[in-house]
């Protein structure tokens, strides 16, 4: 590990010499989350690389999941935070580099754009992780849970309230990966009701970097230009689904008009409860999280991609192969609350928040 951490040492300050657009100062900040420093000798490093540490879940969830189980195998972990910047996110993975990571884990705000980082990380002989998000690199593991399956468990809460009428689509930041494979997912379940004219499509848009108030603006938009006319929504995460919600307050419709979201965030799963979400799909972030850092401790240790247990392959958009580990989500609704209270996910009191008495079982 020491011979192959100077190496790296020295070919990114060869890179950083002949790249100055990338700011002397991006290189060596580190925001959000804990950063360790690097040791010396055998010592095993992760470093990982947040696209925006603000989410609710990163810090929650997926990163103490990530450092305890690096931190259990004997190894340190760093960290950076990218604030949805992808050409700072690049100078991040150079910076986690010249700290000696042995891998990196990397949570692309941009799946494109990140790929001459990953493959420079590479080249000098330090695996990568495409965490939750996909980067159309071979080279690179793909942990994540199966997308396409939590874009049909969305489609597949709502049509079951709404088999016809008019549908909202508001999908996510157009440079994740996801956003299209939870389309992909949700276009499924709804084909034949759409080709049969019994669902129509009355407005679709993407969402720049998942943001709720951008969520927001874009279905005030859709519900105007439809005179509210609108009968179902499927928002493709909990951050979006919560602006959908609000523009559907401010016209009286909330609770009305179903919605449906994913990651199991505190508000959704209380907005699940109040019935103003019709579902969200749970992905365990903690599972997700465990599942990385334990592969990148074994990446570190050696073991090649095809050689971690669990794997797969996943025939990617852009026709890679990718070695991947892909996770089970659930889909959480009024009737299994209690799935996400015993695996103390969440609190009764922050669940039923406001919640009026005899409406939920689990609730009271």
């Amino acid at each position: 590990m020491f011979n192959r951490r100077l190496v790296a040492i020295l070919a990114v300050s060869a890179l950083v010499l002949v790249l100055p657009a990338c700011g002397d100062d991006a290189a060596t900040t580190t925001t959000g989350p804990t950063t360790a420093t690097t040791g010396a000798g055998d010592e095993m490093i992760i470093g990982v690389s947040w696209n925006n540490y603000n989410e609710e879940r990163w810090a929650k969830s997926d990163e103490p999941a990530i450092k305890a189980a690096i931190e259990e195998a004997g190894g340190t972990y760093i960290s950076t935070d990218a604030g949805s910047d992808a050409v700072q996110q690049i100078a991040d993975v150079e910076q986690l580099i010249s700290q000696g990571a042995d891998v990196i884990i990397i949570l692309a705000q941009d799946g494109t754009a990140i790929r001459p980082a990953v493959q420079s990380a590479l080249e000098q002989g330090i695996p990568v992780i495409a965490y939750d998000r996909l980067i159309e690199d071979p080279g690179a593991l793909y942990i994540t849970f199966d997308n396409v399956e939590v874009g049909r468990m969305q489609a597949r809460a709502v049509f079951a309230l709404v088999p016809e009428g008019n549908y909202v689509f508001i999908k996510g930041n157009s440079a994740d990966a996801n956003a299209d494979f939870l389309r992909q997912g949700q276009q499924e379940i709804l084909q034949a009701a759409l080709d049969s004219g019994a669902v129509v499509n009355v407005g679709e848009s993407y969402t720049d970097n998942w943001d709720p108030s951008v969520a927001q603006t874009n279905m005030e938009q859709f519900l105007t230009q439809n005179n509210n006319d609108v009968d179902a929504v499927v928002a493709s995460n909990d951050g979006t689904a919560g602006g959908v919600v609000e523009a559907l307050r401010a016209q009286g419709l909330a609770g009305i008009v179903p919605v449906s979201g994913q990651d199991g965030d505190a508000a959704a799963l209380n907005r699940v409860a109040l019935g103003t979400q019709t579902v969200s799909v749970w992905k365990d972030a903690r599972e997700l999280g465990r599942a990385a850092g334990e592969a990148a401790v074994a990446l570190a240790q050696g073991t090649a991609l095809g050689g971690l247990p669990g794997t797969v392959i996943f025939d990617s958009p852009g026709g890679n192969q990718m070695v991947s580990i892909l996770l089970t989500p659930v889909p959480i609704t009024k009737d299994n609350l209690q799935v996400v209270l015993d695996a103390d996910w969440i609190t009764v009191e922050t669940l039923c928040q406001g919640v009026p008495a005899g409406t939920v079982d689990v609730c009271g």
